[in-house]
């Protein structure tokens, strides 16, 4: 195994580059823009481009380097080929491909976004120490990863991991942002809490701090929760409720060893973590009720620590 390797998490506002020893140590961290003009052409150009200049300043030799690991906002295939991703103006682009040849011939291989923080959250987060971890992210929708035996399950359409979208409600008569109706992040991602929040407060209901918060978030949901609100209780019981079935669901299929919760709304830590794991043991197969359940640890870095793990695979 050589010394370094380059973890690069491209987003449609930045891509975030870290500079690795692949022993799992971060040496160096640093963001470039993400030019989606024309078509997103000069994306993979500027990438190499800030490779190459911080390899010249740090005097690391390609020799050196095990390779480049990229992750992207939208399905990526095996060869880490992209048929379309919306949030950069790409359609087909053949990244690994691409890239090694602007980085001379360097090892590259590529992996969806949300797989790719799941790789990072087993190699060195919340899932460390596991092989078989489904990675939860509760943002403004629900995202996923799933890793069994250690490698990344993408799926024949590069659709693996697309939690946030299992039915869970079919008489559910609004729609989700996917056109469906009843998907698990209409409850369980922080809009969806809110969601949850605001159709308790519109019905008759007790006295509660979230009657004097004039536009209530998922944090003053968890926050009132945590002082004890009747309401806010009831609101996150739902949530709880929910979330925990659904991944009681994901467990009868691939049987993780852990669940790693990441995203915004995990930021209420334990009392987050206890209520849904409570709500999966009610619900789960016997033999899965002794899935453990953590918080993630790397934030926005999981995706570059992801990037990578996926070169030492």
């Amino acid at each position: 195994m050589k010394k370094y390797g380059f973890g690069v998490d491209v987003g449609g506002t930045t891509c975030k580059i870290g500079l690795f020893e692949t022993t799992g140590v971060l040496v160096e961290k640093w963001e470039i823009p993400t030019d989606v003009s024309d078509n997103g052409k000069n994306i993979l150009d500027n990438v190499a481009a800030a490779l190459k200049g911080k390899m010249a300043e740090k005097q690391i030799q390609a020799q050196d380097v095990q390779g480049i690991g990229i992750g992207i906002p939208g399905p990526v295939d095996a060869k880490g080929d992209v048929a379309v991703c919306v949030n950069l103006g790409w359609g087909h682009v053949c990244v690994a491909k691409d890239l090694s040849e602007k980085m001379d011939g360097m090892l590259v291989k590529a992996g969806n976004d949300a797989n790719v923080a799941a790789l990072g959250e087993m190699w060195q987060g919340g899932g460390k120490g596991y092989e078989d971890v489904v990675m939860v992210t509760l943002g403004t929708g629900v995202g996923g990863g799933i890793i069994v035996g250690g490698k990344v399950v993408a799926g024949a359409h590069g659709a693996g991991g697309e939690i946030g979208h299992l039915t869970m409600n079919p008489h559910e008569a609004e729609s989700c942002g996917c056109g469906r109706k009843g998907c698990l992040e209409q409850y369980a991602s922080a809009t969806g809490l809110v969601r949850l929040a605001k159709q308790a407060l519109s019905k008759e209901h007790a006295a509660t701090m979230l009657d004097q918060i004039p536009e209530v978030t998922a944090k003053d949901v968890f926050d009132a929760y945590k002082e004890g609100d009747a309401v806010a209780a009831e609101v996150v019981g739902k949530f709880a409720a929910v979330l925990g079935r659904g991944l009681s669901k994901i467990s009868c299929v691939v049987d993780p060893q852990i669940y790693v919760i990441g995203g915004g709304v995990s930021k209420a830590g334990q009392p987050l973590l206890d209520a849904v794991k409570k709500a999966y043991q009610e619900e789960a197969f016997s033999s899965c009720k002794v899935t453990e359940f953590a918080l993630a640890i790397l934030g926005n870095d999981a995706g570059m620590y992801g990037c990578v793990q996926l070169i030492l695979e």
